[in-house]
């Protein structure tokens, strides 16, 4: 059997591969899907997808037939994903654009810092070791002096990564003459500024280059060697993909925002402007298409930090009459502890739901803008800090918690606005769509050949709800 495109998602915990054909006709096809435990304890994730593409050929009867595709893509957050750090001038201003930047393109950050970099900075860095380091660092034509201080600092360090240099372009040839310097010009990515104006932010330049590093070096999984001699397409960070779709979605239905629970972290994407009369009073500029992630909120290696992250009044409610029949701590250390666990008794899906509604709730709550409160000569006054999604017209539940859940909709409610903490800016009227057949990162994808057929595909198999 030959197919046309073979899509793969490596996840921390699950690999699911999808199959696709007759794309270039006017009726594409979603053959099928396979699914099979992530294999990092293995120490080698080649092992779950070759388990996925052997499930996927049961799945499609196809068992005693050769399989064989035209383009194989995929995608990757196994082995923690991409690690970047962020290091810029002033928080509020480059480093959250920086940040912003990142973190849309499917990155992890662990660390960030703003000013120039002191010595205990870089013993983190060394630590870290990020797959990506980032520099911002003053508008255009602005303060100079930290973003060459910190490109010399990390030009001159045993870190051999790629660094992205984002800052005030008067500098830039400045920095590159420090990278070659230093015998590491291979190393360094030159791009606009990602904040070159007081409340202007300029992140997709940024975003792009650190998807095609990312796929340039994807190799920190055992076993993603071979995948990358598999793949003739690209391979980038899931979350990257996840937030393709979701701009491809927005374009065609209007503002959303997706929901993404996973074993290790849970991703809000919000694609909007938000409403006029809010934005009236925003504090500091905010991206149409941002993402947020908790890697404390999970459902399977984050479970334990999930339990310190909430209550026990919290948790007793969402598992309502269950509540006394289960050792709740117990249970959170057992999924961590057991990563590739899947719920199949009663209890153990309600706990699993009960979950996925903590890290839903806390997830929403922490990605969402919020009003304050400010007294001024003229009375009280409210100004706007982060996004405002009150008026987005889709939520979307994605991730194998919501997509296998029998009421997703328990866990998607969570994401809704609440008189009773009218001040966060959540959702107020929107209709909810499910990705049950879990192909949305698929579909960011198969967006960059294909984009009205990856709108096509998700129109008719995200479900209303």
């Amino acid at each position: 059997m030959k197919i046309d495109v073979l899509v793969a998602e490596i996840g921390s915990t699950t690999t699911v591969v999808n199959a696709f054909d007759h794309l270039e006709s006017e009726d594409p096809v979603f053959l099928g899907q396979g699914q099979a435990p992530t294999s990092v304890k293995e120490g080698d994730v080649n092992i779950g997808l070759q388990a996925a593409i052997e499930d996927m050929r049961k799945n499609l009867h196809i068992e005693n037939e050769k399989l064989e595709y035209t383009h194989m893509l995929a995608t990757s957050s196994a082995a923690g994903g991409l690690r970047m750090t962020v290091h810029g001038l002033v928080y509020d201003m480059t480093v959250k654009a920086a940040k912003e930047a990142a973190l849309g393109a499917g990155a992890n950050i662990h660390l960030i810092t703003a000013g120039k970099l002191s010595k205990v900075d870089m013993i983190k860095l060394d630590r870290i070791k990020p797959n990506i380091i980032l520099i911002a660092g003053g508008v255009d034509y602005g303060e100079r002096e930290t973003a060459l201080y910190n490109s010399e600092l990390i030009a001159a360090s045993d870190l051999d990564i790629p660094v992205i240099y984002a800052g005030n372009i008067a500098v830039a040839d400045d920095v590159k003459l420090i990278f070659e310097a230093y015998s590491k010009e291979k190393n360094l990515h030159l791009v606009p500024n990602v904040y070159p104006k007081i409340d202007i932010l300029n992140i997709e330049p940024t975003r792009e280059v650190i998807q095609d590093i990312f796929e340039k070096h994807i190799t920190e999984a055992k076993g993603m060697e071979k995948i990358r001699e598999m793949v003739n397409g690209p391979i980038i960070p899931t979350p990257g993909a996840v937030m393709k779709a979701s701009k491809i979605l927005k374009d065609e239905i209007g503002d959303l925002v997706t929901i993404d629970v996973g074993g290790a972290t849970t991703d809000i994407h919000s694609v909007t402007e938000g409403t006029e009369k809010v934005n009236k009073i925003l504090v500091e500029p905010e991206p149409v298409a941002k993402r947020t992630v908790e890697g404390d909120l999970g459902m399977r290696y984050s479970s334990l930090a999930l339990y310190e992250a909430t209550s026990l009044n919290k948790i007793r409610e969402y598992l309502g009459s269950k509540d006394s029949k289960i050792n709740i701590r117990e249970n959170f250390k057992f999924r961590h502890e057991n990563p590739d666990f899947v719920a199949e008794t009663e209890d153990d899906i309600i706990f699993d739901e009960m979950m996925a509604m903590l890290c839903t709730e806390i997830a929403m709550n922490r990605h969402v803008g919020t009003l304050e409160s400010i007294f001024s000569p003229m009375g009280t006054l409210f100004v706007q800090n982060g996004k405002d999604l009150t008026d987005v017209k889709y939520v979307i539940g994605t991730g194998g918690i919501i997509n296998n859940s029998r009421n997703p909709r328990k866990i998607l409610d969570l994401t809704l606005f609440n008189e009773d903490n009218p001040l966060l800016l959540k959702p107020k009227y929107p209709k909810f769509l499910v990705d049950k057949t879990y192909i949305m990162s698929a579909m960011g994808l198969l967006a960059n050949d294909y984009p009205d057929i990856a709108y096509q595909i998700m129109k008719e198999y995200l479900v209303e709800i």
